[in-house]
């Protein structure tokens, strides 16, 4: 069991992680007046900013499409097919909601009938 004085450093110290983690970006992404992004300390940050979210959506599209394959390979027909129209969807509408839910619906049907 702790002691007062252990659990009083312990409570301290989380409220600082806790606060120094709600303020670090304001402090990381806050404009120093330097001039435009592209100046000193923001080029990995602009680079970060492009490519963190297509890398994201990829490995979890990936991820989502390797799953089945190896726990079911019965399943791969359906999540190939609603990933494709998912896929083709957006393309040609740009809209997010669409093909994520045009996608899903798609893949529900198809894993009860085929």
């Amino acid at each position: 069991m702790l002691s007062l004085q252990s659990a009083l450093v312990y409570t301290v110290f989380m409220g600082a992680v806790i606060f120094l983690c709600r303020a670090f970006p304001f402090l990381f992404f806050r404009d120093k007046g330097e001039g435009d992004r592209n100046s000193r300390g923001f080029g990995l940050l602009s680079l970060a900013e492009r490519v963190a979210p297509p890398v994201a959506m990829t490995v979890l599209a990936f991820n989502s499409i390797a799953g089945p394959l190896r726990e079911d390979p019965r399943r791969f027909l359906p999540t190939l097919i609603a990933s494709s129209v998912t896929a083709l969807v957006h393309l040609r509408k740009r809209n997010p909601l669409i093909s994520i839910f045009g996608g899903t619906l798609l893949y529900m049907v198809l894993i009860r009938l085929l």
